[in-house]
């Protein structure tokens, strides 16, 4: 294949969306198997959790460097760096034989990640066109809530006898997808933007950048929305152990229970491949009004809410053979969606819900390359993940405790099902701010829009050939388009 040609150009997303999903596989590995794991190291369930929050937040923090080193220097080394750095922890993981070695595995993993999705984001947008990011990065977006299920169900089907088994597997898996990604593009700074089409761009960022970043309001408003999401999303990690409360409930042995509850939270978290639809419907009404792509997130996470509530209290009837195989247990509740009416109906609102919640992802990412220069996209995103980080560890962290707090009034599962209802309320104010974004992005946009040409502009590097794929669009054809009531 030629070197940034088509077949290179989708060999690479195809690689950095696989990447992406590992990532997040080795993050969702965790929640099924708090129990197992606490049982074989000597602790409780929380003091695992614990693990899960701290990856959370160390991997946010860790984004910041990474994220700043690869908008500084070359993209391709310190994105190889972070994922064998995560793989080392993974592996690690599943052979710690004591809770401080575990706990420290998994700090270095979570150390790693954090490099991997923040410069990851930044290529990824550069491989982009405008017109299309919203899309596209619906399928990166999409890898990783993809990984996340992943890592849910081999944890529960690959670990609920042996709990060491996934995270060797997915060291072994992400050391494939390190020697595949050492063939893919190395992405030229703004390939893709039309305003630099046949120029050399080779802006890097300064530490004088920062105030100039958090001047753009969008980015604030992107940057905080974060944290009451994720607190929301955080508290869904404890969904798969809703379900196995539901299955201990009734009757069923605790093996069993945990199967059970991994794969009755993949099976109802299917709704988040529905982002696609979140993001062409932004790219779409990015073509009638800047504003698209925040007021189709706002109105996602908003709408969802009460179908979340809705979805906790739905009683089930589980009817699978308790101590079965894998196979059978998994064919038992594939088969419980088509004959029990609860379990359909459940399904029914999780996959609404979740489509409704997933249209923030891809319009997120697109607008933060929507309204920054390509040598701050990655750092933008590393500081909107930190906030996301600390919301989703404050989630996975609070949510624990209300759970405890609430079984005094309420007995499992359905102290589960309160705690969790009352978190998804944190989306009300994650729309709201998405709302305020879609009253200033058109400003930021023209911002960037008119400094990325005053770059093409002041270039003396004018390469054969068009890099960017789509014609350069001036200012004013840009301004026309803008609401005259937005950036108000």
């Amino acid at each position: 294949m030629s070197k940034g040609g088509t077949v290179h150009r989708v060999y690479s997303v195809v690689v950095f969306v696989i990447l992406a999903a590992l990532d997040n596989v080795a993050i969702g590995i965790v929640p099924p198997l708090y129990s197992s794991i606490g049982i074989s190291l000597g602790v409780g369930e929380g003091h695992i959790a614990l693990a899960t929050t701290a990856m959370f937040l160390i991997s946010a923090v860790a984004a910041i460097g990474f994220a700043y080193l690869g908008d500084r220097t070359d993209r391709k080394p310190v994105l190889v760096a972070g994922t064998a750095i995560w793989v080392a922890g993974t592996a690690w993981s599943g052979l710690a034989e004591s809770y401080p070695a575990f706990l420290s595995a998994q700090v270095l993993a979570a150390f790693g990640l954090g490099g991997v999705a923040s410069v990851s984001f930044a290529v990824v947008s550069d491989l982009i066109s405008p017109k299309r990011r919203g899309l596209v990065m619906s399928f990166w977006g999409l890898s990783q809530g993809v990984g996340t299920l992943a890592g849910t169900l081999v944890g529960g089907i690959l670990g609920h006898e042996d709990w060491r088994r996934p995270f060797l597997i997915t060291a072994a898996a992400g050391v494939l997808a390190t020697l595949a990604y050492l063939f893919t593009y190395n992405v030229p700074r703004g390939d893709s933007q039309p305003e630099l089409a046949g120029v050399e761009y080779d802006e890097r960022i300064r530490h004088e950048d920062i105030p100039v970043i958090l001047k753009r309001r969008t980015n604030i408003w992107l940057i905080l929305q974060g944290g009451t999401a994720q607190i929301a999303f955080g508290s869904l990690v404890w969904l798969p152990i809703l379900f196995r409360a539901r299955a201990e409930d009734q009757g069923y042995s605790p093996a069993t229970a945990v199967l059970i509850g991994s794969v009755f939270a993949t099976v109802f978290q299917l709704g988040a491949a529905l982002s696609i639809l979140g993001g062409l419907a932004g790219d779409r009404l990015q073509r009638r009004t800047p504003r698209g792509r925040a007021l189709v997130a706002a109105v996602g996470v908003l709408a969802a809410v009460p179908f979340y509530v809705v979805l906790f209290f739905v009683p089930m009837k589980i009817t699978v053979p308790d101590g079965g195989g894998t196979g059978t247990i998994i064919r038992g509740v594939l088969t419980n969606v088509v004959t029990e009416p609860t379990v359909a109906a459940c399904l029914a609102i999780a996959v609404f819900a979740l489509m409704l919640t997933s249209a923030n992802s891809p319009n997120w990412f697109a607008m933060i390359a929507d309204v920054n220069p390509p040598q701050h996209r990655g750092t933008v995103y590393s500081l909107g993940n930190l906030v996301n980080g600390v919301g989703r560890a404050g989630g996975n962290a609070l949510v624990g405790v209300a759970f405890r707090g609430l079984s005094g009034a309420f007995p499992p599962p359905l102290n589960y099902a309160v705690g969790l209802a009352a978190f998804q309320f944190f989306f009300v104010p994650t729309g709201i701010m998405y709302w305020l974004a879609s009253r200033t992005v058109a400003r930021d946009m023209e911002r960037t829009h008119a400094d990325l040409l005053a770059a093409a502009v002041a270039s003396e590097h004018r390469p054969h050939g068009d890099v960017g794929g789509d014609p350069a669009v001036g200012v004013q054809g840009l301004a026309a388009q803008q609401d005259p009531g937005t950036g108000r």
